[in-house]
């Protein structure tokens, strides 16, 4: 379909974002596996644990005690009660059972927050890189978007006054993720602090997309929901998902003011409805049970980090800051531009799946141009693999 048809045939707001690329990417490398070929696959963030076995349990013993029903849309208290209670015991919040709802996945989450909260005209400040779907569910909500530049020389990080350079009169939000996706970049508590204080002071929302936020490697795990005082500004936006290996269970959450949370209640009460039950009853069990397989798969994603990087220490002219947190490399792939035909990130990202077999991600998918992002959520082998397949496709272009 042409793009003047769709632009006639569907709705202005489908028509302003795009298809995610990261699932786009992982459906191509769908199609060459079926066609037997051999990828060192790096594309989706997605942990390669299985979910832990207790957490399986719960759903199992729901599902055959018949707790099949439908529940109330922010899901059952219990639930609930079990996520504020894990958060203030992690990191000091004082969130109320009311100030929560359970959501299909952590996108769903910032999905229906950012609706109820982005009008038409509404400015969202976003630093760069940015994980792929927030600028396009603010663009289908009508916001405009607000880049702010992070400083690369300094592990991308992001500061208060950084942000309010970029505050205007018609700022209605700001999103922060960290852990990131994509670069790994942790913002300290005293930056985050910073930044909760300013907007909280400007009376702006801070949305905090804290999906990787039990995968920091600093020791110091931090979430803006610690800063009490300022949580009438503040919607902390979660997901089991990474935490607990449980994408495809599609388990997330918010806690934020409890109009926001009612508001955000009644959208899901018009879409998706509650989550599945039988996903809550699990989520209860992994909130509530010892947490000891979260510190054993933290460890995990350090080695494999770790080995990474020493790989790409073998690649001359590819540089990369170490990540502190997420599971996710972003190197600077600037060196190999211009050079074998190769001009953008994009075109390095489909000659290593084309040619090297490697599936990355391409920078401009987050807002930067000379960067690729690798998800290490693999074993080791498929890192040693892929960063040699790396090696010699880069080596060709010098």
């Amino acid at each position: 379909m042409s793009v003047e048809i769709a632009q006639k045939l569907f709705t202005d707001r489908i028509n302003r974002i795009e298809v995610s690329a990261t699932m786009a990417i992982t459906a191509e490398a769908l199609k060459m596996k079926a066609q037997g070929i051999d990828l060192a696959d790096f594309g989706a963030g997605e942990p390669h644990f299985a979910t832990p076995q207790h957490i399986k349990d719960a759903a199992i013993e729901a599902i055959q005690k018949n707790f099949t029903k439908y529940t109330a849309v922010p899901g059952v208290p219990e639930v609930r009660k079990a996520i504020v209670d894990r958060h203030a015991a992690d990191f000091g919040s004082n969130y109320a059972v009311e100030e929560c709802v359970f959501t299909t996945g952590g996108k769903l989450a910032l999905f229906n927050a950012i609706q109820v909260l982005v009008d038409h005209g509404d400015e969202v400040i976003l630093p760069v890189p940015y994980w792929v779907s927030f600028k396009d569910i603010i663009q289908y909500a009508g916001g405009k978007v607000v880049y702010v530049e992070s400083d690369e020389a300094e592990n991308f990080r992001i500061t208060a006054k950084m942000i309010e350079a970029a505050i205007t009169p018609k700022t209605k939000a700001i999103i922060l993720n960290t852990p990131s996706n994509p670069s790994g970049a942790v913002v300290s508590r005293e930056d985050l602090e910073a930044i909760v204080r300013l907007a909280h002071a400007h009376g702006i929302y801070v949305l905090l997309d804290e999906c990787y936020v039990y995968l920091n490697f600093t020791g110091e795990a931090v979430s803006g929901g610690s800063f009490t005082d300022c949580k009438e500004h503040i919607v902390v936006l979660g997901s089991l998902s990474k935490t607990y290996a449980m994408t495809g269970w599609r388990a997330g959450f918010a806690l934020g003011p409890k109009p926001i949370i009612a508001a955000m209640s009644k959208l899901q009460s018009q879409s998706t409805s509650n989550a599945a039950s039988m996903v809550q009853r699990a989520s209860i069990a992994a909130l509530t049970a010892s947490q000891e397989c979260v510190a054993t798969m933290r460890a995990d994603y350090i080695t494999l980090r770790d080995r990474v990087l020493a790989g790409f220490e073998t690649i001359p002219g590819l540089t990369c800051t170490v990540p502190q947190g997420a599971f996710y490399v972003y190197p600077n792939v600037k060196a190999f531009l211009g050079k074998g035909g190769v001009k953008t990130a994009s075109d390095i990202a489909a000659g290593l799946l084309t040619e090297a077999h490697v599936v990355v991600v391409p920078g401009e998918a987050f807002g930067t141009s000379e960067h690729i992002r690798l998800s290490y959520a693999v074993s080791a082998d498929v890192i040693d693999k892929g960063v040699e397949r790396i090696r010699e496709y880069l080596t060709k272009l010098q």
